[in-house]
């Protein structure tokens, strides 16, 4: 190991996989802190419906970016990398390595690879362009963005009216392609990444879903979204397992039918995880039952 390299180990996965598990082991073994990047375990009044780490992992090893926030303040994705580059910069000076984890991969790639900057554009911008969306309709705005950006109307989801104006409003307050814009100004990074996945056969990984939603439902997740369901317009809570027991407090479903959902969105949270991480051909993947030696091995040999 180079005395003046740093190294950040993201450890990257499906939901209920045991990423936090591994976490605290390599956190423990490489006497480090962790960094959480996972957007919906930084609410403080979301513990049990995100599967945060509870008060005895969290006395294991010192953790960042847990329930730090209130679902009523605004935080987006640019703040925390703001935040998390800033504070392993502080902790790369007493520690060579510190430990990262997470499922939420925009957050993952924010710390490791940074974010695409775009200069601040006129409001009046995006309003005329929402005012076009609803007297004209989304094919006009296809259209625009065809002329000016044929490269992003053949990349991004132009079915999206979000996506499809944020990439016209660049295009029109900059006077250039918003595609100019993208992968290009990244702040580089004074660390380097070792990635480490946890996966299983999908059955495996479905069924370890199925069993955390019962074991939150037991510890009292309903309660948990009960008292949250005055506020559930607010961003944070358009997540799985809360909007669904919102529709069961609305008299819309039956609790059966919204525990079933909660199970099956989170399926499909784990499968859309799966895809994200794979893209990322320098993850070293391993069985989530293989021993912590083992993996404590391989990162040993990558520094």
């Amino acid at each position: 190991m180079k005395s003046d390299t740093k190294y950040l180990i993201s450890i990257v996965g499906p939901t209920a996989i045991g990423k936090t598990s591994l976490s605290i082991k390599l956190a423990q073994h490489f006497n480090t802190e962790i960094l959480s990047a996972d957007s919906r375990q930084f609410y403080k009044e979301m513990q049990i419906g995100t599967a945060a780490p509870t008060p005895q992992e969290l006395s294991q090893a010192k953790h960042h970016f847990i329930q730090h926030k209130s679902i009523n303040e605004s935080y987006n994705v640019g703040a925390f990398e703001k935040e998390a580059v800033n504070l392993l910069n502080t902790l790369f000076k007493t520690h060579t390595i510190v430990i990262m984890v997470g499922g939420s991969g925009l957050y993952v790639d924010a710390v490791t690879k940074g974010l695409d900057y775009f200069p601040e554009i006129d409001k009046s911008i995006r309003e005329r362009l929402n005012l076009q969306l609803k007297n004209e309709g989304i094919k006009t705005l296809q259209d625009q963005l065809k002329i000016l950006d044929p490269e992003s109307y053949n990349t991004i989801t132009i079915d999206n009216p979000q996506r499809l104006i944020r990439a016209l409003e660049i295009c029109i307050g900059t006077n250039k392609p918003y595609s100019s814009f993208l992968n290009k100004n990244k702040n580089k990074r004074h660390f380097k990444t070792i990635t480490i996945g946890l996966t299983a056969e999908r059955e495996i990984i479905y069924n370890r879903i199925e069993k955390r939603v019962d074991l939150m439902l037991e510890a009292g997740q309903l309660k948990e979204a009960k008292s949250l369901y005055n506020k559930k317009d607010l961003n944070a809570l358009n997540t799985v397992g809360y909007k669904e027991l919102f529709k069961y407090f609305d008299n819309e479903w039956t609790l059966e039918f919204a525990i079933s959902e909660i199970k099956k969105n989170t399926r499909r949270f784990a499968k859309r995880q799966l895809t994200w991480f794979k893209r990322n051909e320098n993850t070293s993947w391993f069985n989530y039952k293989t021993p912590i030696n083992d993996i404590i091995k391989a990162i040993d040999l990558k520094i």
